[in-house]
C-alpha cells in the first residue's frame, strides 16, 4: 500500500470519527429530549403520544445510518483530497529529482514556499546535487590536465630519442623502436583519456550533419592492411545521416570497427551494416572472438576494461568506453550483445538528421568499392 492511499484512510478515519462523535452526541441530545417530553399517564392520546416517539425514534436511526454511511464516503472523497494536498510538493521534488542526470547536474529543485521539512529536503537535494556537481567537475579536470601536463615530458622523451637516433653512435635499432612504440601507445592512451573526458563533459558545440556510413568506409579504407585477413561483409545503406560533433562521431565509429579488427580470431570474420528511420539512424558491426560471459560484458563499456584477460592485452581499454560516452552524448543507445559462436555484436542508435545534401566538412565520402 502507497503512502498516497495510507494517507487517504489516515485522514478519512479522522474525518469519519469526528463526524461519527459529533452526531452520536446530536442524537443522546434528541432522544434525551424525547423521552423527556413524553408525558406520564394513561389514555388513547398518551398511547398516540408514544406510537408517534417510537415512530420518530425509528426514523432518526434510520436517518442516522444513512447519515454515517454518506459521512463515510464523504470522508474518504475528503481524505484523498486531503492526501494529494499533502504529498503534491513531494510528487514535485520526485520528478524534478528524476530529470537531473550526470549532463544536468546544475540543474536545482530550487522550492519556494514556507520553510517547513518539505523546503528542508528539497534543500538538501539540491546541496547534494551542488556536492555531486563539484565532484563530477573536479573529476573531468583531473582527467584533462593529467593528460595535458603528461604531454610536456612525452614530447621531451621523444625529442631526446630523435637526438638519440641521429647521433654517429645512435642506439641500438630494437631499443629505438621499443621506446618509440611506447610513447606512441601513450600518446594513445593520453589522446583517449582527453576524448573521454570531453564526451563525458558533453562538449557538443560545433555540430553538424555525419555521414555513419561515410565514416565506417574510411576506417575500414585505412585498416585495408589488417582487414585481408578478416575479409569484412559490407551492407551499408548509401546514408547514415545524424547531427552531432564531428571528431566525437568519427572517433565514435572508428573504435566500434577498431574494437572488431583488433579482438577478432585468426581467421575471423566483420559484419558491418546499417538501418536508417525517419527517428534514427543504426550503425551494427559484429565480430568474431573470444566468448564472451555475462559479467565481462558489463565491463566492456568502463574505462581500462579490456575483452582479454590480461591488463597488457591490445589496445588502451578506452574505445568502448569512449564509445558509451559519446553516444550517451549525443542522446543515442548502445547495445552490446555477445554472439553464440564468440565475438560481439555491437549496435549503436542516433537520432537521425534531416537529409541536407551535405556532410560536415573534412568528413570525405568514400569511393564506392570502399564499400564493396
Amino acid at each position: 500500500m502507497g503512502v498516497r492511499m495510507r494517507y487517504t484512510f489516515l485522514y478519512g478515519a479522522m474525518f469519519f470519527f469526528s463526524a461519527l462523535g459529533l452526531l452520536a452526541i446530536t442524537a443522546g441530545l434528541g432522544l434525551r429530549d424525547t423521552r423527556q417530553s413524553v408525558p406520564v399517564g394513561s389514555g388513547p392520546i398518551q398511547e398516540q403520544l408514544a406510537s408517534a416517539d417510537a415512530a420518530a425514534t425509528r426514523q432518526f436511526v434510520v436517518g442516522a445510518v444513512v447519515a454515517l454511511a454518506a459521512m463515510l464516503l464523504v470522508s474518504l472523497v475528503m481524505g484523498r483530497a486531503v492526501a494529494d494536498r499533502v504529498l503534491r510538493p513531494l510528487r514535485t521534488i520526485t520528478a524534478a529529482t528524476r530529470r537531473i542526470t550526470a549532463d544536468n547536474l546544475h540543474s536545482r529543485l530550487a522550492v519556494k514556499g514556507p520553510s517547513d521539512e518539505v523546503k528542508d529536503l528539497a534543500d538538501t537535494i539540491d546541496e547534494l546535487l551542488g556536492r555531486l556537481e563539484e565532484s563530477f567537475a573536479a573529476q573531468r579536470r583531473f582527467v584533462a590536465d593529467a593528460s595535458h601536463e603528461l604531454r610536456t615530458p612525452l614530447a621531451t622523451m621523444r625529442a631526446s630519442l630523435d637526438v638519440a637516433l641521429a647521433k654517429p653512435d645512435p642506439v641500438p635499432a630494437p631499443l629505438a623502436e621499443r621506446l618509440r612504440g611506447s610513447l606512441d601507445d601513450m600518446d594513445s592512451l593520453l589522446d583517449g583519456l582527453l576524448l573521454l573526458a570531453r564526451a563525458q563533459h558533453g562538449a557538443l558545440d560545433d555540430r553538424e550533419v555525419i555521414d555513419l556510413a561515410a565514416l565506417a568506409g574510411e576506417s575500414l579504407s585505412s585498416r585495408s592492411a589488417a582487414l585481408q585477413a578478416l575479409a569484412p561483409r559490407v551492407a551499408l545503406p548509401a546514408e547514415l545521416l545524424t547531427l552531432g560533433n564531428p571528431v566525437l562521431v568519427a572517433r565514435l565509429v572508428d573504435n566500434i570497427i577498431n574494437n572488431a579488427v583488433t579482438h577478432n580470431v585468426p581467421g575471423g570474420g566483420i559484419w558491418i551494416s546499417g538501418a536508417a528511420s525517419e527517428s534514427s539512424v543504426v550503425l551494427i558491426v559484429e565480430s568474431d572472438g573470444p566468448v564472451l560471459s555475462a559479467s565481462s560484458l558489463a565491463r566492456l563499456g568502463r574505462p581500462f576494461q579490456r575483452i582479454a584477460a590480461a591488463r597488457t592485452g591490445p589496445g588502451t581499454g578506452l574505445g568502448l568506453a569512449i564509445v558509451a560516452a559519446v553516444t550517451s552524448a549525443h542522446g543515442g543507445v548502445l547495445d552490446l550483445t555477445p554472439r553464440p559462436a564468440g565475438g560481439l555484436r555491437l549496435s549503436v542508435s542516433l537520432p537521425a538528421a534531416v537529409a541536407t545534401g551535405s556532410v560536415g566538412p573534412g568528413i570525405r565520402r568514400p569511393a564506392a568499392e570502399a564499400r564493396s
